[in-house]
């Protein structure tokens, strides 16, 4: 199956002045949000991805498109709503100081897969549907491009948590223990047997593997893990 480059969006106001900005609109990348976004789409200038999938608010669709811009041909950036930021509900635009104090605030960080965000959308829902998004869209693409495509999908922290939490078999409760950065990259590649997850918040390592279709081709069809571990990329 194909390789997903899951990326977050770049810096923003909200994440700076401590605000949960959710759903928000007009929320975009700061002056530090768009040099990230610039040097991401640099560390991913040679990767040609089958597509461009992008969370439809401001700040993913601006990271997105510095990642597309300057592309021969031009790279289209496809929105799925698959990918949207969680609803917060009531929580949306609430300063983070203030929703500590919150008694769901301690639920939503030992148990959050039983956490209804009031007026919003549970966390259990928002796994479900951001997960199937890319299940299905690597499907399609498999489809037309075949096991060896690369493709990048740019979204939200705890949406991209939500997903690795589901491909590395953890339960959705244990999902705090990830971390996300602004403009960090994780890669999964999904088999028939099992996803691996190549890479995780990795914020300035060489992507050269993603580049190789003779390597992705191999990785693409071995759905056993390695006993032992294996030599890794270098050394196929």
């Amino acid at each position: 199956m194909p390789t997903v480059v899951l990326v977050r969006h770049g810096r923003t106001t909200a994440n700076v002045s401590g605000v949960l900005a959710g759903r928000s609109p007009g929320v975009g990348l700061d002056d530090a949000g768009i040099a990230g976004a610039a040097a991401l789409a640099e560390r991913l200038a040679r990767v040609e991805p089958a597509a461009l999938v992008s969370s439809p608010l401001e700040r993913c669709m601006q990271t997105a498109s510095a990642i597309a811009a300057g592309r021969e041909p031009a790279t289209h950036v496809i929105t799925d709503d698959g990918l949207v930021e969680c609803d917060y509900g009531d929580w949306t635009g609430k300063p983070l100081a203030d929703l500590r104090r919150e008694k769901l605030w301690k639920v939503v960080q030992e148990h959050p897969s039983g956490v209804v965000f009031p007026g919003g959308e549970a966390m259990r829902a928002v796994q479900q549907r951001a997960v199937d998004a890319v299940r299905r869209r690597d499907a399609e693409l498999a489809d037309r491009h075949g096991p060896g495509a690369v493709w990048f999908a740019v979204s939200h922290a705890d949406v991209i948590k939500a997903v690795l939490a589901d491909a590395l078999g953890m339960h959705l409760d244990q999902f705090q223990r990830l971390v996300i950065d602004p403009c960090s990259v994780s890669v999964v590649s999904y088999t028939e047997r099992r996803p691996f997850v190549l890479r995780m918040n990795d914020l300035g390592g060489d992507l050269g593997f993603l580049r190789s279709p003779a390597r992705r081709k191999r990785r693409a069809s071995r759905t056993d893990a390695v006993v032992g571990g294996g030599a890794g990329d270098a050394a196929e």
